[in-house]
């Protein structure tokens, strides 16, 4: 990394994937980019305990056309965001186009994933209802008390914490300075416009900051309230699972409308999520454990064998209208990048490519975000 200074291009204040792939696409446009990270390691965070699907076809909900949108534009951009990133790195960032398959279990729930399907179908998404006897063929390892699914072969997969180290790695080829364990206490603001941040002590100037520290954007105690984005913490548990024989019993990701499972590609499976609305509370409690546990054994008895890595909570950025924040924020030269709920991992490339054009142009004014 490059030393300590305190003029910068811009200033990133967050270490998720969306501050570290926005600081990607800065640097590569020629911009001296700074990170401000709070915690001491990476990754950290929603980011750390993401479960890594790419999946818009597969999560699309009713009522909400432009989140759809921006995912689809997401997926497109994600084969050659990873190939770019793992050719100038050298490392796998365990990105995997293995497919989802939406599952229902009795009648209820398909008569549910049917009126979805019909959407999926009214929008030419790629999903195609099958019957029990057909999902099982995709995936032996179901239980066998299904009532149909649906499979979206064009999902994909991602391990976050791999994304993450290969961003480091590109970040640091790019020469870009990475500071953890970085508080930020205050914001320099002259007449309406942001034009540094104090942290550590120190104070560093740029011409731009990024927000993007996911769920506390909400809650940023450097900024004025009244220019604080509508994010709040939405809390999300979720398991980490090891197959005992090295291999998963599934090998795309498998969902109901209760729990949804991605396998990795080193006999690990991971198993999420609940959505709690607790604060900024981040414990992982019996419930939420049993819940998750319960509903991947309904769909793969497997699970049953398999051993019991870790448990996690994390908070994720919820908005209003489930949209992300990605644009001017209420100061001259502030730029959001958050508010991106459970799509985060997914909408990391389109974010930084946003971001990264709003600090060419130099006014903070512009993005196709926002």
């Amino acid at each position: 990394m490059s030393e300590h200074r305190s003029r910068y291009d811009a200033i990133i204040v967050g270490g998720g994937v969306i501050g570290l792939a926005s600081a990607w696409r800065a640097a590569q446009s020629g911009a001296d980019v700074l990170v401000l990270e709070r915690e001491q390691r990476l990754p950290a965070g929603a980011t750390r305990v993401a479960a890594g699907m790419l999946a818009p076809v597969g999560e699309l909900t009713f009522g909400e056309p432009e989140l759809l949108e921006l995912t689809l534009s997401a997926a497109e951009l994600y084969p050659g965001f990873v190939a770019e990133l793992e050719e100038a790195t050298g490392e796998d960032t365990g990105y995997v186009a293995c497919g989802a398959l939406h599952l229902a279990l009795d009648p209820d729930e398909a008569a549910q994933l049917r009126r979805v399907h019909d959407l999926q179908r009214s929008r030419l998404l790629d999903a195609e209802w099958l019957v029990p006897s057909a999902c099982r063929r995709l995936e032996p390892a179901l239980a066998p008390s299904l009532s149909g699914g649906v499979n979206a072969p064009g999902e994909a997969a991602i391990d976050p914490r791999a994304l993450t180290r290969a961003l480091l790695a590109a970040l640091e080829a790019e020469g870009v300075e990475v500071r953890l364990g970085a508080t930020v206490e205050e914001a320099v603001i002259d007449a309406e416009r942001i034009v540094g941040l104090r942290a550590g002590g120190e104070e560093l100037r740029a011409d731009a900051v990024v927000l993007a520290t996911g769920a506390w954007s909400g809650a940023t105690a450097w900024l004025p309230e009244e220019v604080r984005p509508p994010v709040r913490p939405v809390k999300g548990q979720i398991l980490e699972l090891r197959a005992l024989d090295g291999e998963c019993p599934i090998t795309g990701i498998v969902a109901s409308e209760r729990v949804y499972l991605v396998p990795r590609g080193d006999g690990r499976m991971i198993a999420g999520a609940t959505v709690e609305e607790r604060g900024f509370d981040t414990a992982v409690t019996a419930g939420g454990v049993h819940e998750i546990l319960r509903e991947a054994y309904r769909l793969v008895p497997e699970v049953a064998e398999m051993e019991l890595v870790e448990a996690m909570a994390a908070l994720r950025p919820g908005t209003p209208d489930n949209l992300p924040r990605v644009g001017p924020g209420g100061l001259e030269n502030l730029i959001l990048a958050t508010g991106h709920f459970r799509n985060g991992i997914l909408l990391a490339p389109l974010a930084a490519e946003s971001v990264s054009a709003q600090l060419r142009s130099g006014s903070g004014r512009t993005g196709a975000l926002a």
